[in-house]
């Protein structure tokens, strides 16, 4: 690694990231470049979608994971390493520890996700629930690693992690040559520095756009400031990207090679996901699919061909079934709606005609007759309707005003 001078910090380079693909041969997935039509058309240049989400582990985290640890001293590698993660980094740091013979333990909050909690101990970790949230996890595992000796393997805020998660630039520049821009998600800022620094140092004139969500977005904050700032309590379904403060090694690389931060809506993830399970037949979690959601939000500002980043497809199923709900009513194709009837035999009949003449289908069906705000002859109705868009929307809105309903919500 080379050093700068101004502030002494390891600076990743190009040859560290053909190092790293050296090592990483035959350990790591060249994942597929599959292009997308309809992104294509949205954005009025070809789009290609990276499925680093179909990497083993299920996301780009291996890549780093394995430098880092192949990496180590033989008296280091004796002690073991110790991770703190929520899913994707302890998946691939498990696996990384395990190809290389080296002992892994790894701290999950204890809210985790049972399939991710699975999956880490299946590739061979041991794994240690500790804490609601993520920062008294990685204290544990800081704790453990100062008690036992055992290397802490940080995710993203070193510079063999960027360098082996740079192997992602090396590919897809060797996949879409012609590529223009590259679009990828930021967290900590691992990925985003090491695609890069390897892409950077090859074509200049690519330009690398990040994507932050909106509510965890502490990049475009410490860019401003010129120095790394953390946001108070970020919130996001893209747990993923969801990092409070920068890291200080991927900081200095952004600030000085990713050309802009973009910040997208928890609305736009939720599509995005929808897009890519239902047009592209992928799985990808929200992280994973931050940068199509960048594309839906203004397509017409990204200069093709495009290439998106999809970061990882490791989602619990039970989220999946909230995003995806999100996702069709942000999109129109969902709409629950709450009004009042009068009590009485076929009044529910009544109501299930207006909605069949407007072609709504009709998912589920609650009633509430005992609530205290009600009259003595109401009965509350919540319904859950599949829609065929905003304008369906609208028109099964207006039939039922026009049928007399009154809807409260």
């Amino acid at each position: 690694m080379s050093y700068s001078t101004a502030d002494s910090l390891p600076r990743v380079t190009s040859d560290d990231v053909r190092g790293a693909q050296k090592m990483l041969s035959g350990v790591a997935r060249m994942t597929a470049m599959e292009g997308s039509r309809y992104l294509s058309q949205l954005v009025g240049a070809p789009v290609h979608l990276k499925c680093e989400n179909l990497q083993r582990t299920g996301s780009f985290k291996l890549r780093g994971a394995y430098v880092r640890i192949a990496g180590l001293l033989p008296e280091e590698r004796a002690a073991g390493v110790v991770a703190a993660s929520a899913g994707n980094h302890a998946q691939g740091v498990a696996l990384a520890s395990s190809l290389l013979g080296v002992r892994s333990t790894v701290f999950m909050p204890t809210g985790a996700p049972l399939p991710k909690v699975a999956a880490t101990r299946d590739y061979g970790a041991e794994v240690r629930l500790h804490g609601q949230v993520v920062d008294e996890t990685l204290a544990a595992a800081q704790e453990y690693a100062a008690a036992t000796g055992a290397v802490f393997i940080h995710p993203f805020d070193h510079p063999d992690i960027i360098a082996g998660q740079g192997t992602v630039g090396l590919e897809i520049l060797e996949q879409c040559p012609e590529v223009r821009t590259i679009v990828v998600g930021i967290g900590g800022g691992g990925l985003a520095a090491g695609v890069a620094v390897a892409v950077k140092s090859i074509r200049p004139d690519v330009r690398i756009v990040g994507v932050q969500a909106a509510g965890a977005a502490a990049y475009p904050l410490s860019l401003a400031a010129g120095r790394p700032v953390p946001v108070a309590n970020p919130a996001t379904m893209a747990d993923g990207i969801k990092v409070g403060r920068p890291g200080d090694v991927p900081f200095e690389i952004i600030r000085d090679l990713v050309d802009e931060v973009r910040t997208v809506s928890e609305n736009s993830l939720s599509s995005a996901l929808l897009l890519c399970l239902e047009r592209a037949k992928l799985v990808v979690e929200p992280a994973g699919a931050s940068p199509v959601a960048a594309l839906l939000q203004e397509p017409d500002t990204f200069e093709g061909p495009v290439v998106a980043l999809l970061s990882g497809g490791n989602v619990d199923p039970l989220l999946m079934q909230r995003i995806l709900r999100h996702g069709m009513a942000a999109s129109g194709r969902y709409l629950a709606v709450t009004l009042r009837l009068t009590d009485r035999p076929g009044a529910l009949a009544t109501l299930l005609g207006v909605l069949s003449v407007a072609d709504a289908n009709v998912l589920d069906v609650s009633h509430v007759r005992t609530d205290p705000r009600l009259g003595l002859t109401e009965v509350e109705v919540e319904l859950h309707l599949e829609t065929k868009g905003p304008e369906h929307c609208a028109e099964v809105g207006r039939a039922l005003r026009e049928a007399g309903y009154t809807v409260i919500d």
